[in-house]
């Protein structure tokens, strides 16, 4: 029988199917303990030999190293004895993402292309601001909701990252910053989004394991109200992603009308717009304190009349929601289909929401030099145009 962290979602026409994929070993065959959980990674010693007392204090003091202080050698475990480094250094390895390309904006936004011990690329982003850090993390290698906006969207989903892969992320940027050990003041990544490469919801385990660990107090110690998952709207799995992992949510709208909207974002014909409004008004723990926020990137002539905003204010008051509008000015891409509406334009928008009792702050684009930007992330292993995303997408439906 297949587990849950057995299957991935392989690209469907609006929705992945998921289908059995084996995990990548290491090719020296040693086990990676980043990823793994308290009671896993005692679990882990235990079947490499370990007793079972001397696994729980090993256990305990291994996550300490790992997760707070950031070691990357077992030669740094100051609290083990060393006769025992050897044996923990053949069978165990404290895991890093390879990194390919590591590349800084002009406004100081930072982006790290990284591989895989299997050759997956997959990207991460920091975003620097003078009262926070954000790190945004990416769930999968590719993307199968194919976004007709988004750069990523014209990446095949090559498969979901592991936990390990996704905390990953966090450690290496906490490497880079310079921020361990973990602390909760004085830090410059103070938060973070799951909006990069990929669906999180679409790789919920992982997605979930990963953020546990980071918002374990014993580790890495962020709290969940500083950390945000971004879905464009698989409507099923939002209800356990508020009971399961309770941080806040962000949804991809980017449209009012069923026309547009499957348009642009094709789960559209899957989980409509008022579906996924009542789930977003059904999140456990939604409140004035914690909102929903709504991405709505400001595509010319597509989404951004003021028709538009006033239905956008209808809809959002319709179904009583705690929420805030992030626009985002449509960041251009080769082979891109759209254009980025007109600062008055947005500005005219962005105050027809305001009037209508709903925040809706204009994102600054960060990281565009490097491709960084929200909807730019797309590593150069696919390099598929526009075109042939459309050609592939009719053959589904046809």
């Amino acid at each position: 029988m297949q587990t849950a962290a057995n299957l991935m979602p392989i690209p469907g026409h609006v929705d992945p199917v998921p289908v059995p994929r084996a995990p990548s070993l290491r090719a020296d065959g040693r086990i990676d303990l980043i990823g793994l959980t308290k009671e896993q990674l005692r679990q882990t010693l235990l079947d490499a030999g370990m007793e079972l007392k001397q696994a729980k204090l090993r256990g305990k003091q291994i996550f300490h190293w790992l997760y707070n202080r950031g070691a990357t050698e077992f030669a740094q475990m100051t609290d083990i004895a060393k006769a025992q480094h050897p044996w923990l250094t053949e069978r165990f390895v404290v895991g890093r993402p390879e990194v390919v390309e590591a590349q800084v904006s002009t406004d100081g936004t930072r982006k790290w292309l990284l591989r895989s011990p299997d050759g997956q690329d997959y990207e991460a982003v920091f975003i620097p601001d003078a009262d926070r850090g954000t790190l945004c993390v990416s769930s999968q290698v590719g993307c199968t909701l194919n976004c007709t906006f988004c750069h990523t969207g014209t990446m095949r989903l090559v498969r979901n990252l592991t936990a390990g892969e996704i905390v990953g992320q966090v450690m290496l940027a906490r490497d880079a910053l310079g921020e361990w050990p973990s602390q909760p003041e004085g830090r410059m990544l103070t938060n973070i989004v799951m909006m990069g490469m990929g669906e999180p919801l679409y790789n919920f385990d992982a997605v979930r394991d990963a953020l546990k660990l980071v918002m374990d107090g014993d580790g890495l110690a962020l709290s969940k109200r500083r950390i945000t998952l971004s879905t464009s709207g698989v409507v099923p799995m939002m209800a356990r992603a508020g009971a399961e992992i309770g941080v806040n949510l962000a949804v991809s709208l980017h449209a009012v009308t069923k026309e547009v909207r499957d348009e642009i974002v094709p789960l559209n014909r899957k989980y409509g717009i008022e579906e996924l409004l009542q789930a977003c008004a059904d999140y456990p723990g939604a409140n004035n304190a914690r909102r929903i926020t709504f991405e709505y990137v400001m595509l010319k002539d597509k989404n951004d009349s003021d028709a538009d905003a006033h239905e956008l204010v209808r809809l959002l008051r319709h179904y009583d929601l705690p929420a805030k509008v992030n626009l985002i000015p449509f960041n251009p891409w080769p082979g891109a289909n759209y254009e980025c509406s007109t600062p008055d334009r947005i500005r005219s928008f962005s105050d027809i929401v305001f009037e209508g009792g709903i925040s809706a702050p204009v994102r600054t684009p960060r990281g565009r030099d490097i491709d960084a930007a929200c909807g730019q992330l797309k590593t150069a292993a696919e390099k598929k145009s526009r075109a042939d995303l459309d050609r592939e997408a009719a053959a589904l439906v046809a």
